[in-house]
């Protein structure tokens, strides 16, 4: 079964320096319909203004994901971590027992686009944790976070996987398993899956499909989670 997440359905918040989409409850938006996939809390996907962004906050208990569609990310935590992450780049963040940070576009024309990913841990209280990897050269379907590093992904402290789907004029199948559901988010491009037109902004759930076909005539950007089913 596939059931379809549209873009416009999407919680939507607009601060003038941040313009955001939601695709669970989040912050001011709430839907008790769409409180998340299985262990997946939060998509959201934001616009930041050239020179604005979030200033120091706290975190705990959640391992965060940082996908760069456009622009630059300032990093800075309480860890010690002082980074910049570039489009093309993803970074795991485990709050763990709790840290600070803040996240800026340092650019002074430059809109920054990114994708803001929460995934509930199996585990409470763990020691914070930051790591960051460049997948912008990857084509194709290619594992990007998963519960143990392997294909050297960037690791989470869940049995939760992502993938980074990048395709130009393509088709492929991705088997699924038995117990697992998955959750599709378009980034860029339109493609079908199983049948369904899905364009830009577009999200959806699939839950015992024993394929995923995705076929595009467009060039693709997309990010696949492989969940536990509820």
């Amino acid at each position: 079964m596939l059931t379809p997440r549209p873009s416009h359905a999407r919680g939507h918040a607009d601060y003038g320096w941040l313009k955001t989409q939601h695709s669970f409850s989040f912050a001011n938006y709430y839907d008790p319909r769409h409180m998340g996939v299985s262990v997946l809390r939060v998509i959201n996907e934001d616009w930041i203004q050239a020179g604005k962004g979030f200033e120091t906050h706290p975190h705990r208990d959640m391992e965060i994901i940082s996908y760069i569609v456009r622009g630059s990310v300032a990093h800075r935590d309480t860890m010690g971590s002082n980074t910049r992450l570039m489009a093309g780049e993803v970074q795991v963040m485990t709050a763990g027992s709790g840290i600070f940070h803040s996240e800026f576009n340092p650019s002074d024309s430059e809109e920054l686009h990114l994708l803001q990913i929460w995934i509930t841990p199996a585990q409470k209280d763990l020691t914070p944790c930051y790591a960051q990897k460049n997948v912008g050269d990857s084509e194709g379907l290619t594992l990007i976070v998963s519960p143990d590093g392997r294909e050297g992904s960037l690791k989470i402290h869940q049995d939760a996987s992502l993938y980074q789907l990048k395709l130009h004029e393509q088709a492929i199948t991705h088997t699924t398993m038995p117990g697992r559901q998955y959750y599709l988010q378009v980034i860029k491009g339109a493609l079908i899956v199983n049948g369904i037109r899905m364009d830009a902004g577009d999200g959806a759930g699939l839950i015992d499909e024993d394929f995923i076909n995705i076929a595009t005539r467009d060039r693709v950007e997309a990010l696949l989670f492989d969940l536990p089913a509820e």
